[in-house]
């Protein structure tokens, strides 16, 4: 005799869905957003150049010293490299060093924008995102360690400009072609001067952690202090936004070739690095800091949604990672292999 074995079947709701989704605060082609016109503006027009922070970057990428080809052979290579060099533990920096006092619209903002940029004849490719340099030990004079996020270098690595369009699909690989120009740039300034600084090599990634440690020469970038350890649950802390176009509210103040920047307050939910508001384009890569310490205690990456009553949130990466994973020896462990 056979028995058929019945189950009951429970009705499922879409609350009892969990929904996740992970949007990144990146940019288009240009450093500007750009809307669709029903008549092509002037700035619109091909091989023009609509912003000084793109005309920068743009005769930067002419000198094809250090290309987008030779980073991404470092990027692969040095997936989970651990360099011969540590990293200040400052979990309670001095005020000389927290950050909290910096972030007022009087004080100096001492991040920089990291671009990503290919151009080929009239057609380029730009990635723009946040950035900030770390204190290294046996550091060489003139030479700066910027962490940032990897996900608008994987962006601008994949994009078509890269590659070789007359070679077979599976022979399709990452090539300098003699009109092609690229190059990774770290930029400093203010709004009145821009400072490009080709990035030299990749000295380390962990791309699941959505995080790359750039190399490159620049004798006047100020470190930040990184902490650690974790932040409590409901930790006040304050997020570096950027935007490319002056907002209508107060608090934000004028940053590097027409930016715009501000560090509004929010707090850390259950430890997970979510926060709102939700981040703006150009903000991945730009420090998370407990605004009572003033140290770094995360890296903003971009926003995601868990589920429908909590919504979109913005969403970091713990600076523990850095630590954890680790980019860099412990304190007095350096060059014992």
């Amino acid at each position: 005799m056979l028995y058929w074995k019945l189950t009951m079947l429970r009705p499922v709701s879409w609350t009892s869905l969990r929904l996740v989704c992970r949007k990144f605060a990146t940019v288009s082609s240009s450093a500007i957003n750009r809307y669709p016109t029903s008549k092509p503006a002037a700035e619109l027009l091909e091989g023009s150049v609509p912003s000084q922070l793109d005309r920068s970057i743009l005769s930067a990428v002419q000198s094809g010293r250090y290309p987008l080809s030779g980073l991404i052979r470092d990027y692969l290579d040095n997936v989970g490299t651990v360099l011969d060099a540590s990293l200040a533990y400052e979990s309670r920096p001095s005020p000389s060093r927290s950050l909290s006092s910096r972030t007022s619209e009087s004080s100096r903002n001492p991040l920089v924008l990291v671009a990503h940029c290919v151009r080929d004849g009239n057609n380029h490719k730009l990635t723009l995102c946040s950035g900030f340099a770390l204190k290294v030990s046996s550091q060489r004079e003139g030479e700066a360690y910027v962490l940032t996020c990897a996900h608008t270098f994987e962006e601008i690595r994949h994009s078509p400009l890269m590659f070789n369009t007359t070679s077979k699909m599976e022979d399709l690989l990452p090539v300098e072609l003699q009109s092609c120009q690229s190059g990774t740039f770290v930029i400093t300034g203010d709004e009145q001067s821009i400072k490009t600084h080709p990035v030299t090599a990749i000295s380390s990634a962990l791309p699941r952690s959505d995080l790359i440690l750039l190399s490159c020469t620049t004798p006047s970038v100020p470190t930040v202090p990184v902490s650690p350890y974790p932040v409590h649950p409901q930790t006040p802390i304050r997020a570096h936004f950027v935007s490319h176009v002056k907002p209508k509210e107060p608090g934000w103040s004028s940053w590097i070739g027409g930016t715009w920047s501000k560090w509004p307050g929010t707090y850390d939910a259950l430890n997970h690095m979510l926060f709102r508001p939700l981040p703006t384009a150009g903000s991945s890569g730009g420090p998370i800091i407990d605004e009572e310490s003033g140290a770094v205690v995360g890296v903003m990456l971009g926003t995601r949604m868990d589920n429908r009553i909590e919504g979109l949130r913005g969403w970091g990466v713990p600076s523990e990672t850095i630590f954890e994973v680790k980019m860099f020896s412990l304190p007095g462990l350096e060059g014992k292999k």
